[in-house]
């Protein structure tokens, strides 16, 4: 079920308000926060209802391993750690099984006949989500928490199929919060106004980027394409990531808002970064964050001297990149990365700045080029795409569809970002939620024309 689908907007989301906050007004807390868990498993079950018994399971073996290492006095720390692998290994087995199988097989010279496994959608969110409890619970001192408390954690539905990466005390101690509270009005309309910017920007922009993107990269899988076309479809592809994922995360915080949780913001005008690690302190927030505690500074980090640090920084980019799929382009995308990160650390310890204008926009063709990388099936197909990009096709091929690409680089690069305008800068009024109203309205009739586009991230 997507958020912009009329499915969900006209007949799940407003069955959601309508059980919360009914079971609020009874101020029974366990009521509603049982009511919810079973609403979110029902908005998971809507996708494939063979893993809702994937999710709930893993949930609780999970918890349950947490209670055992809790009553040994914390003590236990294998439990931990056999919890972690665990997760980990249905993790790896639904999402790089086949990918290890075909490479053992290729390096072994053997015929491997075709098979797949179907990827459960946003296992690899809701898995990290875990993990980093089980991590807190060990090493940070995090609390004990009910099941069902851990389980609405786990499955709260606005953010359970793409992020943003939720860590438990940023959302259970909101579960205590009455939903009723003062600034109800505020936090509904504020909700709701970033949630239609998502909207407008998924439909409007993001899913028009889309076919332009597949349109050329599909061509180049099975020729060259002209200097023009090539950066057509690299900058249609750079935007309408932006475009879609910033939506759904947008909508995801708006939803939260909605039903009185604040999600953490997850993008924050990621182009408009002046270096590499600038970019990666405003883009997938959650997921940067999460790869530097659990995964770089266990590992390290910065203060062991210039050998860990170029391993640290290297292998958590390289499991970033694995981490958005199984492929090789995708670990070789994260690579770079890690390299690009190196090398912008070894230039900010000479101590010579780069002007604001050069360094944004090294910064920049970095990032696209990148993004060839990252969105091109295999590497031949990337080499393709570069290469014209640099004119070694030639310089012809006029660029195309310049109104949109104008407009999605104007709305992706300049501020302020939808959050920062909605949440922190939008006053109440009535006539901007007579606005709101009307492009939800809009927004509402387009996607009842066919069938509404999946977000890119639900693949990861």
């Amino acid at each position: 079920m997507l958020f912009q689908s009329q499915a969900f907007l006209l007949g799940f989301f407003p069955a959601v308000l309508l059980v919360w906050y009914g079971l609020a007004r009874l101020n029974v807390p366990v009521c509603r926060e049982w009511g919810l868990v079973a609403l979110s498993i029902t908005f998971y079950g809507w996708w494939d209802i063979r893993f809702v018994p994937l999710l709930v399971c893993q949930t609780v073996i999970s918890w349950v391993i947490a209670e055992m290492y809790i009553r040994s006095g914390r003590t236990a720390g294998w439990l931990i750690w056999a919890g972690i692998t665990l997760n980990l290994l249905i993790l790896g087995f639904f999402k790089y099984a086949v990918f290890f199988a075909e490479n053992v097989a290729a390096l072994g010279g053997w015929q491997l006949g075709p098979f797949s496994i179907v990827l459960p959608i946003g296992i690899s969110f809701f898995t990290f989500e875990i993990i980093s409890y089980l991590a807190d619970l060990r090493w940070h001192g995090a609390p004990r928490y009910p099941l069902r408390r851990f389980l609405l954690f786990v499955s709260l539905f606005p953010r359970l199929i793409a992020g943003p990466i939720v860590r438990h005390h940023e959302i259970i101690p909101q579960f205590d919060l009455d939903p009723l509270r003062e600034g109800l009005a505020r936090r509904f309309s504020v909700g709701a106004g970033l949630f239609t910017i998502g909207l407008v920007k998924k439909v409007f922009l993001a899913d028009q980027l889309a076919p332009i993107a597949d349109r050329i990269f599909e061509a180049a899988t099975k020729g060259t394409p002209q200097f023009g076309e090539a950066w057509t479809g690299a900058l249609a592809f750079t935007f309408q990531l932006f475009l879609d994922f910033s939506a759904y995360s947008e909508m995801a915080l708006g939803i939260g808002l909605m039903l009185g949780l604040a999600l953490p913001e997850n993008f924050n005008a990621p182009y408009a970064a002046v270096d590499l690690r600038d970019f990666w302190r405003r883009w997938h927030m959650t997921l940067s964050r999460f790869l530097r505690d659990y995964v770089y500074i266990p590992l390290g980090g910065s203060r062991n001297g210039p050998f860990v640090f170029v391993f640290a920084t290297i292998y958590t980019m390289g499991l970033c990149g694995l981490w958005h799929g199984a492929g090789w382009t995708f670990v070789a995308w994260g690579l770079m990365h890690g390299v690009g990160l190196l090398i912008c650390r070894a230039w900010s310890e000479r101590g010579v700045p780069l002007p604001f204008a050069l360094s944004w926009a090294i910064t920049m063709l970095f990032v696209i080029a990148g993004w060839v990388l990252f969105r091109a099936p295999d590497f031949q197909t990337a080499w393709v795409m570069l290469s014209a990009m640099v004119g070694g096709n030639g310089f012809g091929g006029g660029a195309r569809d310049l109104w949109l690409l104008a407009a999605a680089a104007a709305v992706s690069t300049f501020g302020p970002t939808s959050y920062d305008l909605v949440v922190r800068r939008m006053p109440a009024s009535p006539a901007l939620g007579a606005v709101t109203a009307l492009l939800a309205l809009i927004v509402l009739l387009e996607v009842g024309k066919g069938q509404p586009q999946s977000f890119i991230y639900f693949q990861f």
